[in-house]
């Protein structure tokens, strides 16, 4: 039985609620598919944000629908250190007590009070798939990826759902260290 899930690369990112949807872009403002994602409903907008912190910005930061109940900005570690923020590592949605940045539209701002993360790794499953690898949501395991500059990323958390695609997910920064371009698969190592 192949242990094998497809690694995906996430990019710097902001998800947007729709109350700052329409101070960012303007009232009515809804957000236009670019191109769908792995993740089921998952879409790139071709909206894009200015991510501002106290120390520099980073322009044209893609913007990933649908909206969501609380705004949340997803950096690499590079990215954030960039912008002068110390993001802490946790999972979407899991924004308590993290730091706040300034998020610039076309049509106005909104300053965070919360919401910038680096996204803990992980891996999307369906139920099946999770019973098929033989893992449980919340798991943690490590996935080993046979690149050129191949590596075992540890500390990656599973993720079920029925609404999931099998996908794990990693960072621009992961990405880079294991030379993981183009298709990557990772095998899961309990």
């Amino acid at each position: 039985m192949s242990n094998k899930v497809i690694v995906e690369t996430s990019a710097r990112h902001v998800h947007l609620s729709a109350e700052h949807l329409e101070i960012l872009f303007g009232k009515g403002a809804e957000l236009t598919v670019k191109k769908m994602l792995s993740q089921p409903g998952q879409f790139a907008c071709e909206e894009r944000v200015t991510v501002e912190g106290p120390k520099n910005a980073i322009k044209n930061v893609s913007i990933l629908g649908p909206v969501r109940p609380a705004t949340q900005v997803e950096l690499s570690l590079t990215d954030a250190r960039t912008i002068g923020i110390s993001a802490p590592i946790r999972e979407s949605g899991d924004i308590a007590n993290t730091p706040g940045c300034k998020i610039i539209g076309p049509a106005g701002e909104v300053e965070i009070k919360e919401g910038v993360i680096a996204a803990k790794r992980h891996i999307h499953l369906t139920p099946a798939d999770a019973e098929k690898f033989g893992v449980e949501d919340k798991q943690i395991v490590k996935v080993e990826v046979n690149t050129e500059r191949g590596l075992t990323f540890g500390e990656v958390v599973v993720r079920v759902n029925k609404n999931f695609a099998a996908a794990m997910h990693i960072d621009t920064d992961e990405s880079n260290a294991a030379s993981a371009f183009g298709e990557v698969w990772g095998e899961i190592i309990k």
